[in-house]
C-alpha cells in the first residue's frame, strides 16, 4: 500500500469518529431569589429542553440589594429546581455562593449522542407519519371524484342546454 492511500484512509477514520462526536455544551439559565411561579415555571422549562437535548446547565441566582443577606432562599429555589428535574439529570456540582451569585451545574442522565439518535428517530417518525397521513387524505379525494362524477352526468341529462 502506498503512503498517500493509507494517509487518505486514516483521514477518513478520522473525519467519521468527529462526525460521531458530540460537544458538550453548557447551557446557562439565570434567575432571581423571588421569582414569580409562572416565570420559574417557564426557566424550569428550559432548563429541562436542554437537559432532554443531553446539555448541561449551569443556574445562576443572582442576588441585589438586600437579598445578598438571605442566601438561604437562593439554596432552597436551587434545591426545588433540582428535585423537579431529577428525572432528566443529576446535580453536578452542588450550590456554591461565588460574590452576588449563587452557581449550581446539572448535568444530564443521558448522553448527548443518544439524545440526538432519540431526537432524530422522533422526527424520522414524525415524517413518516405525516407522509401515511397525505396518502390516505389523497386516496379519500380521488373517492370524493368518482362520486361527484355519476351526479354530474345525472345534472346533464336532465337539462342538455347547460352541458
Amino acid at each position: 500500500m502506498d503512503y498517500g492511500k493509507f494517509k487518505y484512509e486514516s483521514a477518513m477514520k478520522a473525519r467519521e469518529a468527529r462526525k460521531n462526536q458530540a460537544h458538550t455544551v453548557i447551557k446557562e439559565m439565570k434567575l432571581r431569589p423571588k421569582i414569580d411561579p409562572h416565570d420559574y415555571d417557564t426557566k424550569k422549562g428550559h432548563v429541562v429542553r436542554f437537559l432532554k437535548q443531553g446539555d448541561k446547565v449551569k443556574i445562576t441566582i443572582m442576588f441585589r440589594g438586600r437579598e445578598q443577606s438571605r442566601p438561604e432562599l437562593g439554596y432552597r429555589l436551587l434545591q426545588r429546581l433540582a428535585s423537579d428535574v431529577e428525572d432528566l439529570g443529576f446535580v453536578e456540582s452542588s450550590p456554591k455562593q461565588d460574590g452576588r451569585n449563587m452557581i449550581m451545574v446539572l448535568g444530564p442522565h443521558k448522553k448527548k449522542t443518544e439524545a440526538m439518535a432519540e431526537a432524530r428517530e422522533a422526527q424520522a417518525a414524525r415524517k413518516a407519519e405525516r407522509q401515511g397521513l397525505s396518502a390516505t387524505s389523497d386516496e379519500s379525494v380521488e373517492d370524493e371524484s368518482v362520486a361527484e362524477a355519476p351526479a354530474a352526468e345525472a345534472v346533464a341529462e336532465e337539462h342538455p342546454a347547460e352541458a
